[in-house]
């Protein structure tokens, strides 16, 4: 934690640092604002010293490693043009225009030289310089040119790369040897005092990226790397990557014949396989069984719709550069779907409603698509086309609380079912473009607050995050290796009805606009599916399982009494088949344990005499003698009441 200071002089970070007893000390918080250690707060300000441990304190160590990556790349290959080089979540990248492609052995040699630059302990120097300067001292450089030229044109200027006003700020490495500058940079900063206080990194891997993220500028070469305090807080990052690898989802769907993509198909459009289909079902029933209880009627809508629907919307002022382009049909335009929230608000126009009937919650599960960079399809956790566990709810402004309340109670009941989050709960307020008075924000925002409070939800504030509509809530769930995933949302939203003109019948007989909640509890079906497979490392449970039990005959003969249990078993309404293969026995429980079905029976002579089965579950541990019907029973439970553990 921040040692948290107060006003005791006018002394700079290092002084306060040693007076808090602050390890690792980094920079200063100063007002909100990160300062250098060198940096001498007045005595009034309220003032924190950061570490090293902390999430800030990491950023300005990867920060800081990145401007040696860049000094390390010119060092080694002298005029190389750079660009930008940010912290990132759990590392940091440098962008540079060179004439091939970084290979493997490359990095190895940028992070040699990255030690010697580290070992050396160069200061960081902060200086204040005109446009001109900047101009002047980085004439060489065409990016940071165009940079210099975004910030004194008053345009955005990247977040590690920019100043204020007509003063820009840059940081200069200083050999302490000889005082000379051997590295500059356009930089907000702060910095570690100097490059020996970068503890531990690491180089991952090169890519290309283009500048600003646009197709038609030129291709650049982006190093990543990663930082840390310490050498163990390194391994252990480390380590996650590698058990993160051994449950990518991408490579675990090829394996399990989940889902794949193809290039006929495009980027970001999912074939979902058999394996996958199943997964998928049991997630999609499962959310219409509660739906159907939790008092929400089922809806279907197209898959596109007139430009005239997305105007009323917003969605072409708000979000077209995510939808695909349109086409033309009969003179009009047509887009398809980027949400289904305009074709609910339809459903409720369709005809008038009282007061009695509210709250009206609709619901589907829709596909929609959205239009994501090439360069950003990962999986199913970004796609271009996705499907929703979608619902609106429309009800008077006195029950907007209690649909809020209702909703987070929904996702507990939903998420209990795969052992997940909530973790982490954000509420994003109003962004700057945004539509609707200041009044309806500030309603739906209260409301959202009350809805959170009474829930008992801990929540962090993203300022600036709502959707152009309204404020909303957004729920984080940590897997099985501690990484954070966004799923759920949950939105209140003043505007949509004035838009679309909606109303009902109060008591008096006047027309009343209503509010509509917009939730979508598992988010998206495909990322959520991906994150399921990563979690459980693609061993789901029983319940999920696209196949859950395989009945292995020891020889031929045994093997007409397998498919009698099988039958069985799926009469129970059990997912099992009989692998009679001519495969050995070993072969075959190796190929279902990798496939991760939750139980093999083998069964033999003495199982077929007495009516038993040898239970093997994937983790290896058989139990022989089993009665068929214990074991029957057993997975029937199971599936019912959808454990997560194996009860075998």
């Amino acid at each position: 934690m921040s040692a948290q200071l107060g006003p005791d002089g006018n002394k700079d970070g290092f002084a306060l640092a040693k007076e808090a007893q602050a390890t690792g000390a980094v920079a200063l918080l100063v007002e909100g604002t990160a300062r250098d250690l060198s940096f001498v707060p007045s005595a009034e300000a309220q003032t924190e010293v950061v570490t090293a441990t902390e999430e800030l304190g990491r950023e300005i160590v990867r920060h800081s490693a990145a401007h040696v990556l860049a000094q390390a790349v010119l060092r080694l290959y002298p005029g190389t043009k750079y660009a930008i080089g940010p912290p990132i979540a759990e590392g940091f990248y440098y962008d540079f225009e060179i004439e091939r492609p970084f290979t493997p052995e490359d990095l190895e040699a940028i992070e040699a030289e990255m030690r010697v630059i580290v070992k050396h302990n160069q200061r960081f120097e902060r200086s204040e310089v005109s446009r001109e300067e900047a101009l002047e001292a980085f004439s060489d450089q065409p990016y940071k040119l165009e940079i210099i030229a975004g910030v004194a044109d008053g345009a955005d200027a990247l977040e590690q790369q920019g100043a204020e006003g007509e003063i820009l700020s840059i940081y200069r490495n200083l050999d302490p040897s000889s005082g000379e500058v051997s590295f500059t940079d356009l930089c907000r900063g702060p910095h570690l005092p100097g490059t020996g206080r970068i503890k531990a990194f690491k180089l991952m891997r090169s890519a290309g990226a283009y500048w600003r993220g646009d197709e038609s500028r030129p291709m650049l070469q982006r190093i990543y790397g990663t930082a840390w305090e310490s050498k163990d807080a390194l391994a252990a990052h480390l380590h996650r990557l590698e058990e993160a690898e051994r449950r990518d989802h991408r490579r675990l769907g090829r394996e399990l014949e989940l889902y794949s993509w193809e290039d006929e198909v495009g980027p970001g459009l999912a074939l979902w396989h058999p394996n996958g289909a199943i997964v998928r079902n049991e997630l999609e029933d499962l959310s219409r069984k509660m739906h159907v209880e939790r008092g929400y009627q089922p809806v279907y809508t197209p898959h596109i719709g007139k430009s005239t629907l997305w105007e009323t919307s917003g969605h072409l002022d708000f979000f077209r550069e995510n939808m695909f382009p349109p086409m033309t049909l009969e003179g009009a335009e047509y887009f398809a779907k980027p949400m289904n929230c305009p074709f609910h608000l339809l459903i409720y126009r369709s005809r008038t409603r009282s007061y009695r009937e509210l709250p009206v919650r609709l619901s589907e599960l829709g596909t929609v698509y959205r239009y994501e960079r090439s360069g950003t399809v990962h999986g199913l956790l970004r796609v271009r086309g996705l499907t929703q566990d979608d619902a609106h709810i429309f009800c008077r402004q006195d029950q907007v609380i209690e649909e809020v309340l209702a909703a987070i109670d929904f996702l507990k009941a939903l998420y209990q079912t795969v052992g997940l989050g909530p973790d982490e709960v954000h509420f994003s307020t109003q962004p700057d473009k945004a539509v609707g008075s200041q009044q309806q924000w500030d309603q739906a925002q209260e409301a959202i607050v009350q809805g959170l409070d009474k829930a008992g939800l801990d929540y962090k504030v993203a300022e600036g995050e709502g959707a152009f509509y309204g404020p909303k809530i957004d729920v984080h769930v940590r897997d099985a290796i501690g990484r954070l995933w966004q799923m759920c949302t949950i939105q209140v939203d003043f505007q949509m009805p004035d838009r679309f003109d909606l109303s009902y019948v109060s008591e008096t007989g006047e027309r009343v606009r209503p509010v509509m909640i917009h939730r979508a509890l598992f988010g998206a079906i495909e990322r959520f599916v991906g994150v399921l497979v990563e979690h459980f490392a693609g061993a789901f449970p029983t319940w999920l399982a696209p196949v859950q039990a395989v009945l292995i005959p020891i020889a031929d003969r045994h093997a007409g009494h397998c498919g009698m249990l099988a039958e069985r078993l799926r009469a129970t309404g059990a997912r099992a088949n009989v692998d009679d293969s001519s495969d050995t026995l070993g072969a075959k429980i190796r190929r279902h344990q990798l496939k991760k079905v939750p139980y093999m029976l083998v069964v033999g002579d003495d199982e077929v005499a007495s009516g038993t089965v040898a239970v093997r579950p994937r983790s290896g541990t058989e139990r022989r003698g089993v009665p068929f019907e214990d074991f029957a029973s057993s997975l029937s439970h199971e599936i019912a009441e959808r454990v997560l553990e194996p009860s075998f």
